[in-house]
């Protein structure tokens, strides 16, 4: 991998992640069990999964005991940043109001989450309510 670049994980790697920004460092097995609560997954997938990741530098193996334990060395935040940009540029040609616009009009939004949207507006805006 070049120096500064940052790995983009493929959906099913982006599964993993998640299960291990959720609860923490995390043997395959585990990993794999959670998974496996929400869609068909062979465990030896989990691990070759789990495997090429740590080689990508998405994941660290502590292999200091029989059942190794892998822990994410991307950060939630970052990787969620760098897949949202990639997504407004490629689906709504860097355009974040389409983005929000289309969100709002295919799903229900709650009250509380149309407050949060107003108070970042004002903030942006440097305003107040």
């Amino acid at each position: 991998m070049a120096l500064g670049q940052t790995p983009k994980p493929t959906d099913a790697e982006l599964e993993i992640l998640q299960v291990l920004w959720q609860y923490g460092p995390s043997t395959v097995r585990f990993v794999h069990e959670q998974l496996s609560k929400t869609k068909e997954a062979g465990y030896t997938t989990t691990l070759k999964l789990m495997q090429i990741m740590a080689e990508k530098g998405m994941l660290e193996a502590d292999k200091t005991s029989r059942s190794h334990v892998f822990r994410p060395l991307l950060q939630e935040e970052d990787t969620q940043r760098q897949l949202l940009d990639r997504f407004l540029d490629s689906a709504f040609r860097g355009s974040a109001g389409k983005l929000v616009m289309q969100a709002l009009g295919n799903r229900s939004t709650s009250k509380e989450e149309l407050d949060e949207i107003r108070d970042l507006l004002d903030k942006l805006e440097g305003g107040t309510k």
